[in-house]
């Protein structure tokens, strides 16, 4: 037992690095499953990986001649029951839903801390520099991609003074937004209407135009206009 000692010292020392790595990058940009939550996942995976790739120490005697165990099940036990906490950072507001990356980041610090837990380091930190590429580059050339940026829209007039459906769109259209989907209600006890939809431009500033334009309309009881994020 003694002689083991140190390699799992050494497992654990890999994953507490590694899934801290990961979770300082989601700390970094405000996101609350951070650097302890990504460490505790990694470390974890680790720790029960140990306990089945070290699983002779369980035993003595003859009993090894007997029991066998897959190391494999244990990996697809965690990769499963990880699938919980992911779910659990996810958030749908409205239209939109947030912390599907941080699940994808959960998700894979499990599968690093495995690596680390059955020893294979140099594919663990691999692992962990390709995630942080991942996190950190992707987003700065995400940023840089001309992609369509998404964001839910809302506007309430009073009931006897709505703003027609075309000149709210011609509002959209000047500032070079478009409308994917369009619904509308009746609220606050029949008091208002409501115009609800999901809007999408190539530039996220056009957003910002669209609402001092609302601003200063005097027809507009209320917006709202709440980009969809990860």
């Amino acid at each position: 037992m003694t002689g083991d000692i140190g390699p799992m010292m050494l497992n654990m020392l890999t994953a507490i690095v590694c899934g801290g790595l990961i979770g300082l990058e989601r700390t970094y940009h405000g996101r609350p499953a951070g650097f302890r939550t990504h460490t505790l996942v990694c470390l974890a995976s680790s720790l029960l990986m140990i306990v089945t790739v070290y699983h002779g120490l369980w035993f003595s005697g003859g009993a090894m001649d007997t029991v066998r165990i897959d190391p494999t099940r244990m990996a697809q036990g965690v990769m499963t029951g990880i699938g919980f906490l992911g779910a659990g950072v996810i958030v749908k507001e409205g239209l939109s839903v947030r912390g599907l990356t941080t699940a994808a980041s959960i998700w894979i610090t499990a599968a690093i801390g495995i690596l680390a837990g059955v020893g294979f380091y140099l594919v663990a930190l691999v692992g962990t520099v390709v995630t942080l590429a991942v996190l950190s580059l992707f987003r700065w050339v995400e940023s840089r991609m001309p992609i369509l940026v998404y964001a839910n829209y809302s506007m309430k007039f009073d009931k006897n003074s709505v703003m027609p459906e075309t000149v709210v769109r011609d509002i959209l259209y000047d500032k070079d937004i478009g409308v994917d989907k369009m619904s509308y209600s009746v609220v606050d006890g029949g008091a208002h209407f409501e115009y609800l939809m999901t809007i999408r431009t190539r530039d996220i500033r056009n957003f910002q135009l669209l609402s001092k334009i609302l601003s200063s309309n005097e027809s507009v009881i209320e917006y709202k206009i709440v980009p969809n994020g990860d």
